[in-house]
């Protein structure tokens, strides 16, 4: 039984909550976390670490092909997706166990239940409706993949949570979107043997990202067998008896056996209770801090992409540290999210930090404008989450 009353109350095991609480607990704090999954957050669970072992399975392919120009012969080769997505799961499964071993040995306390704000101290807990007091209380609960609520029978598609756990892969898939994600997930669909289109309503791939990589990536997509049709986005998805049938804005119709939409991701700010805490919101929806990760009510923070600053795994663990340095050991600390590198693990991977070529020849004045501004509906490299962990 949880107690009534903690130095910190951390909503959200992720990688930045996680190590939050951790670190809070190591100066001395008494800390609790609530996790309402799965502890190890979106990277662990269904981000970083099953994406890029998907993208080492589908790698293979590849090799395969290479192998005879450097002496191997490959008589046989035979994929089997069950086989790597319960292995893909049983990584996923260790990986979480660590997390909440590192968690117990700190000494958090970690609550299985959804945690709700009552007010600026009070936390509620879903199955018990016990409540919580807490001296602080840190917003770790991260973000979601955005279902494209303006197409029609959209719920008959997946996102990338699904895409690990499918039962069966796709002999034919419909990828909506232009990112990283999009991508990514291009890459690893194709590289498995998946006959994979991709549709992206702008006219070049990665939009953020440098041109000439944008150009490299798409060139690179198409030649390794990826149809990419530009200028368009699904607006209706209808069921069929052999599979799915899409109809783009362009009116083109694609018969496939699964449609995934890879169209952003949003904060996980709903039904938590912030506006009975007084908590501000962005625009976007995401929680308002200031460079120490403070919101308007003194004693709430927020880290991660709940922010909607930086959505980097990296930078959630580091905005985390920030966070502990300053509130639990006296140490005032603010987190540069200027300059951080970003990865896309396509084919082939690519990397980027810094301005882009676009943003370092504009005018002064017009680069501080580029700077500040992050496109709302497509992963801009600035707000991704990558797999470097």
């Amino acid at each position: 039984m949880p107690q009534t009353s903690y130095d910190l109350f951390v909503i959200g095991a992720g990688s930045g909550g996680v190590r939050a609480a951790r670190l809070a607990a190591q100066a001395g704090a008494s800390v609790a976390i609530a996790e309402e999954y799965r502890i190890g957050g979106t990277c662990v669970i269904r981000g970083c670490v099953p994406k890029k072992l998907l993208v080492y399975a589908s790698e293979f392919s590849q090799a395969f092909r290479d192998a005879k120009g450097f002496g191997w012969t490959v008589e046989w080769a035979r994929f089997d997706w069950p086989t790597l997505r319960e292995n893909v799961q049983d990584e996923v499964t260790r990986l979480a166990g660590l997390y909440r071993r590192n968690l117990d040995k700190a000494g958090v306390t970690i609550i299985e239940d959804r945690a709700t704000l009552i007010d600026a101290n009070t936390i509620r807990l879903g199955k018990t409706k016990a409540p919580v007091k807490a001296k602080r209380i840190l917003i770790a609960t991260g973000g979601h993949p955005l279902r494209g609520d303006n197409i029609k029978g959209g719920e008959l598609a997946i996102t990338s949570n699904e895409a690990f756990t499918l039962d069966a892969l796709p002999n034919r898939i419909l990828i909506a979107g232009g990112g990283y994600i999009a991508v990514e997930f291009a890459s690893i669909f194709s590289g498995l043997g998946v006959d994979v289109t991709l549709a992206y309503r702008g006219e070049l791939i990665l939009r953020g990202f440098d041109d000439d990589l944008r150009a490299h990536a798409h060139a690179e997509l198409e030649r390794t067998g990826v149809k990419i049709i530009t200028g368009a986005a699904p607006s209706e998805i209808a069921a069929l008896s052999t599979g799915k049938l899409v109809t783009l804005t362009n009116k083109v119709r694609l018969e496939v056996d699964e449609v995934m939409l890879a169209l952003g991701r949003a904060p996980n700010t709903a039904n938590l209770g912030l506006e009975k805490a007084g908590v501000r919101l962005t625009e976007r929806g995401a929680v308002s801090v200031d460079p120490y990760s403070r919101t308007n009510i003194e004693c709430i923070s927020a880290i991660g992409d709940v922010t909607d600053r930086l959505n980097l795994t990296p930078v959630a663990i580091r905005e985390a540290q920030a966070f502990a340095e300053t509130e639990f050991y006296a140490r005032p600390t603010a987190f540069d999210h200027a300059d951080v590198p970003s990865a896309v693990f396509g084919r082939p991977p690519l990397a980027s930090v810094g301005l882009t070529e676009t943003e370092a020849r504009a005018p002064p004045r017009r680069r501080a404008h580029l700077q500040d501004h992050v496109p709302p509906d497509e992963t801009h490299p600035r707000r991704q989450m990558t797999s470097a962990l």
